[in-house]
């Protein structure tokens, strides 16, 4: 069993505030999702047990989503934009110097489980391209400066946060 007691408690909680099951799902998804940083089949079913609804279900609201990924992400999810703005002011670029930077390419994890790279469609945020978002942060306007002073920044946040 991956979720914790709370976890499955906060998800029947949730169930209560609805008039159907099936409205808890992208709640009980969420909070899987926080615990645990990913979601699988092993974590449908125990999400299907605690709002008792069939386990497809789940997944189909799971796997219709982008947010909740299906595999293990670093601590910190870098999302470049590479949509035409960005694409226009750099954003290939970027993508390369990071892959170079963190000794990975798109769609991998560093070793040290730190950094996840991707490339999405489109964050929002044209007219300050290129730009990136890492976990609920954007960074916008990026050059490989700013990118090695926010990956120093994060790197030592989370080293601070190993230590405490």
């Amino acid at each position: 069993m991956m979720l914790s007691e709370q976890s499955i408690a906060r998800m029947k909680e949730v169930v209560t505030k609805y008039p159907s099951r099936k409205s808890a799902v992208l709640p009980a998804l969420t909070i899987a999702y926080r615990q645990i940083g990913h979601l699988d089949d092993d974590i449908y079913n125990e999400i299907s047990e605690a709002i008792e609804i069939p386990a497809v279900e789940v997944a189909e609201a799971a796997t219709f989503y982008t947010m909740f990924p299906k595999q293990p992400r670093g601590k910190y999810l870098i999302q470049v934009c590479h949509n035409i703005s960005c694409a226009l002011l750099g954003a290939d670029g970027l993508i390369t110097y990071l892959e170079q930077k963190l000794g990975i390419v798109k769609g991998e994890t560093t070793p040290d489980n730190l950094f996840t790279l991707i490339s999405v469609e489109c964050l929002g945020s044209c007219a300050t391209a290129p730009m990136m978002q890492i976990n609920n942060d954007y960074y916008e306007n990026l050059t490989r400066e700013s990118v090695d002073r926010i990956l120093k920044e994060l790197t030592e946040q989370a080293q601070a946060e190993d230590e405490a």
